[in-house]
């Protein structure tokens, strides 16, 4: 098989036309170039050139081989550049999972900040409640997890990402959306209430569960889903009324109103990034640098 060293001579010569020319070009002998050419051509079986003592010129053969030769060095020059920009994390293929909420709002963002800064990183997405990406992050099936918090291992390590607050989703026809002022907290006492999976949807059932215990509110629990578009939905068909993150809003439900709730301080709703420690793929390096930096921003504009 020929080496990329005969292919560079052989590209050199058919240019110049000239031995000589194409040895100083090389910066070598003629000797050892005109060596090359016929071992290069003992290989192929065919003759490249047509040689005389006035002029070197390609044969048909060699016109065809020359298009041929400067596509594999192409090739490999442009391999050895994705391999030393692969190195740096600038290129290559990052596995993310992501819950439903992250996908309405903040999903956007990390794929739009990826796009402008790392073009040459590829995310495959893949949507997974958190419990499941846990277990997909440890058995190394996703490089990075958009997850509800608490989540702890000892080879994971987590970041903030943002922070959103509840509000209340009601039913278009129903007389706390009718009302001008926002809904309180007490309005849900005894209220006929959508509330999430204490299983597929622990995060959002545990915190509902903590504001209503602190307010000594006990609405009337009657469907229990786990993702936040069933809840709108049910909500839609007037089933009762439930507490959604703000990114619902995205979703723009037909039928359904979104208010703030007062009794309900502040945006306890969290958003954080998961990655196992010592995960060798190039790529993520640069993919935190980039949801860092975007998590930093989002901060600053939650205490603003």
């Amino acid at each position: 098989m020929f080496s990329l060293e005969q292919l560079v001579s052989f590209v050199a010569v058919a240019e110049e036309l000239h031995y000589g020319r194409a040895a100083e070009r090389l910066s070598m002998t003629q000797p050892p170039l005109s060596r090359r050419i016929q071992l290069l051509e003992r290989e192929l079986g065919v003759e490249l050139f047509d040689r005389t003592h006035r002029a070197v010129r390609l044969t048909p053969a060699g016109r065809v081989f020359l298009a041929e030769a400067r596509k594999i060095l192409r090739s490999s020059q442009e391999a050895t550049l994705y391999v030393r920009r692969a190195k740096k994390g600038e290129v290559g293929v990052v596995t993310l999972g992501f819950t439903a909420t992250a996908a309405y709002s903040y999903l956007e963002r990390v794929l739009a900040a990826t796009n402008a800064e790392v073009p040459g990183v590829d995310l495959v997405l893949r949507e997974m409640v958190t419990s499941a990406q846990v277990a997909e992050l440890l058995a190394g099936g996703i490089d990075l997890g958009m997850i509800r918090p608490p989540v702890t291992g000892g080879d994971i390590v987590t970041m903030p990402l943002w922070r959103e607050p509840l509000l209340a989703a009601l039913s278009s026809a129903h007389p706390l959306a009718r009302r001008k002022k926002n809904p309180g907290i007490r309005d849900f006492d005894g209220e006929p209430f959508i509330m999430y999976s204490p299983s597929e949807g622990r995060y959002f059932h545990d915190m509902l569960v903590a504001v209503f215990r602190a307010a000594r509110v006990l609405p009337e629990y009657t469907q229990y889903p786990s993702q936040v578009h069933t809840v709108l939905a049910l909500v839609k068909a007037d089933l009762g009324v439930a507490l959604v993150p703000a990114a619902a809003a995205a979703l723009r439900f037909e039928g359904v109103v979104l208010r703030p709730v007062d009794g309900i301080e502040g945006r306890p709703v969290e958003l954080e990034l998961m990655w196992r420690r010592g995960n060798d793929n190039p790529a993520l390096g640069a993919l935190l640098t980039v949801i860092g930096g975007l998590a930093r921003r989002g901060h600053q504009s939650t205490v603003d």
